[in-house]
């Protein structure tokens, strides 16, 4: 009798393959759509002479949207002498960039409303954007990152984890058995889990929103300790790279002041952080002592 037999097919697959079915997957989850006002901005800022008048009054038909920048721009973050008093004028101080950044990072709160218990991943994230954007400035020759950049990435890092509680309830066990996990990367965990993370879906909201490529790359890779690490990949962009090690640099910090560590994250990430910011010890230990006030948002 003869026996045939057929190629195998179950090979593993491809990076290609892995990273359409990954798109996939984040279209049937759905990305939270850009919001109207990012888009009017955007619209406006493409012409060849932005009307500034005209931006003021699209960030003011949004009453509280335009209160926030206008505190935005009077915080201690940004340092102006004089304080900022409408729209118009945080937009001169600001800059462009920096308010559709403002907008999109308060836009974002606002769209998981019915989200249950979020209190506390808003505040860990506003904490970590104004320490990464604290060190980012502290560390400006080593960092080489522009402090708003660091800030933004610190308050979108995490985006995807709202995204993905509203179809997965059981997402809030997937983030714990992650968060303790001493030796696989986090996003291989929800991977395991779910078949998609939250740096995926993340970085497809940023990129949807406007960010910058730098920005929404970092939050894809943000797990990722080969990206980091000396010898990382060519094809991700060494500001890339600063973000992400800034930004987990900035969470250990939090951590060592709140003690709510808990993540394993420093322990798989931070010796590359470390190299990638030419930082030792003695440095962190200077970090840790000045960032009492970046930490308590004095």
């Amino acid at each position: 009798m003869t026996v045939t037999t057929s190629a195998p097919t179950d090979a593993p697959p491809s990076a290609p393959d892995i990273e359409a079915k990954m798109r996939v997957e984040v279209r049937d989850i759905g990305i939270p759509p850009r919001p109207a006002i990012l888009e009017r901005i955007n619209s406006e800022m493409q012409k060849d002479e932005p009307d500034f008048k005209q931006l003021a009054d699209i960030v003011g038909s949004d009453v509280g949207l335009a209160a926030s920048v206008i505190k935005v721009a009077n915080s201690p973050y940004f340092g102006f002498g004089k304080k900022v008093r409408s729209v118009q004028e945080a937009l001169l101080v600001l800059g462009l960039k920096v308010i559709v950044r403002t907008i999109a990072g308060l836009a974002l709160q606002r769209t998981f409303p019915h989200v249950p218990n979020l209190e506390r991943f808003w505040d860990a994230s506003a904490c970590t954007a104004r320490v990464s954007g604290w060190l980012a400035q502290n560390l400006s020759g080593r960092a080489k990152v522009r402090a708003d950049d660091a800030y933004t990435f610190g308050l979108f890092r995490d985006c995807g984890v709202p995204v993905l509680m509203i179809p997965f309830p059981e997402y809030q066990g997937v983030l714990k058995t992650a968060n303790a996990e001493a030796t696989a990367s986090f996003t291989a965990v929800e991977d395991q889990a779910l078949s998609i993370n939250h740096a995926i879906v993340g970085s497809e909201l940023a990129e949807d929103w406007l960010l910058p490529e730098e920005i929404h790359t970092a939050i894809r890779h943000h797990h990722d300790a080969g990206v980091i690490e000396d010898g990382g990949p060519a094809a991700v962009a060494p500001a890339t790279r600063r973000l992400i090690a800034v930004s987990q640099t900035a969470e250990y910090l939090i951590h060592r002041h709140t003690g709510l560590n808990r993540t394993r994250e420093w322990d798989k990430l931070g010796p590359a952080c470390m190299a990638l910011l030419e930082l030792d010890e003695e440095d962190l230990e200077r970090l840790f002592q000045d960032s009492h006030a970046a930490v308590k948002g004095e």
